[in-house]
């Protein structure tokens, strides 16, 4: 028996990497009828659209929020609780609220008195931003950390689970002080980290010519979104400051084993066996392909019209979605094998007068 999808029209409030990937897995895996984008920012609207990453787009709160049986707030977390109450005015009483947020504490504080609201932390992001960054692959097979509280419905709590199973993530329920204090150490630490190293980097120029795959593999998360990075670590400042502490001492104690040799091969090993230990998150079986979006007129002819364009330059299409067709048009997505396929389509749909976009792997030098 097929369990009917618990939302039909959901609100993504910030269209980043996190709320398109969101988005991109509610439309692949047919889990909503539509997905609405909410931005202050126009342009990441519209180039959301192109992508067929939302529906509609709006930029400011209105009466179009009466639609949303789901409103997830993915916007950076200084901002999330403001977002909330600007749509919540608007909104119908039964509507429910989630949020992507990696603070938990401070954010169901502010929204305590918010009705309807699960809050939660889906584990997963990237050192890249931005909604074309965004894939539905994001969250598969991803911890989703469901934070309750006292006055989160538990009917609502199941529903918001069984939406992120269906996502391909898998819910964990656990108190948002919990969470904080977890997070704190996996995540917000390891993002100090590699600013402070990324920081002595920047003030020896000789230490950027060493710096090679190693280096940049510890420092990657210092790429990411540094407003919403920033957000995340002071609004759980408390937690970090704690968990830096005890790092401190472990550093302190690695650094006396400079002299103890054998000491030190102990501590190696037992490192080698917890990152060994680690679990591996698998995101999908499929090999990732080079993605290529075309705008299309919603007429007749156009989609074996693209196919006999590229079928004669040998170019040879292993995957085609259609994103979106309305009345004035749509956007199809074509995935190929390699960069050099995707440049060579990108070139030749052009010249026939297509507009087209790479998303995903093919973002490259187009």
């Amino acid at each position: 028996m097929v369990t009917p999808n618990p939302f039909k029209t959901v609100v993504i409030a910030g269209v980043g990497l996190i709320g398109g990937s969101v988005a991109l897995g509610l439309k692949g895996r047919f889990l909503a009828d539509k997905v609405i984008g909410y931005d202050a920012n126009p342009e990441t609207l519209k180039l959301a659209l192109a992508l067929g990453v939302i529906d509609e787009g709006y930029v400011t709160a209105g009466e179009w929020a009466q639609q949303a049986d789901l409103i997830i707030l993915a916007t950076p977390v200084g901002s999330l609780a403001r977002i909330a109450r600007d749509l919540a005015a608007h909104a119908r009483e039964d509507v429910v609220f989630t949020d992507v947020g990696s603070v938990k504490g401070k954010v169901t504080d502010l929204l305590s008195d918010l009705r309807n609201f699960v809050p939660g932390h889906p584990m997963a992001g990237s050192e890249k931003a931005g909604v074309t960054a965004a894939r539905a692959s994001l969250l598969e097979n991803a911890i989703w950390v469901l934070t309750p509280t006292a006055n989160t419905p538990l009917p609502l709590l199941n529903k918001v689970k069984q939406l992120v199973t269906k996502l391909g993530a898998n819910p964990v329920v656990m108190p948002p002080d919990a969470h904080d204090q977890l997070i704190a150490t996996i995540s917000h630490l390891p993002y100090m980290t590699a600013l402070a190293l990324s920081h002595m980097v920047a003030r020896d120029e000789r230490l950027a010519l060493l710096a090679a795959g190693g280096f940049r593999d510890i420092t990657r998360v210092a790429s990411g979104d540094p407003r919403m990075s920033r957000d995340m670590v002071i609004n759980n400042k408390d937690a970090l400051r704690e968990a830096i502490s005890r790092f401190k001492k472990e550093l302190e104690q690695l650094e006396a084993q400079l002299d103890s040799p054998e000491v030190l091969f102990e501590s190696a090993m037992e490192g080698k066996r917890t990152r060994d230990s680690l679990p591996i998150v698998k995101r999908s079986l499929i090999p990732g392909l080079f993605d290529l979006v075309v705008a299309i007129p919603d007429k007749p002819g156009e989609i074996g019209r693209i196919a006999n364009i590229l079928g004669d330059k040998g170019i040879n299409i292993k995957d085609i979605e259609v994103l979106a067709i309305r009345e004035e048009g749509g956007a199809l997505r074509l995935g190929f094998e390699t960069g050099d396929l995707l440049e060579k389509a990108h070139h030749a749909l052009n010249a026939c007068g297509y507009e087209t976009r790479p998303r995903g792997l093919g973002q490259s030098s187009m």
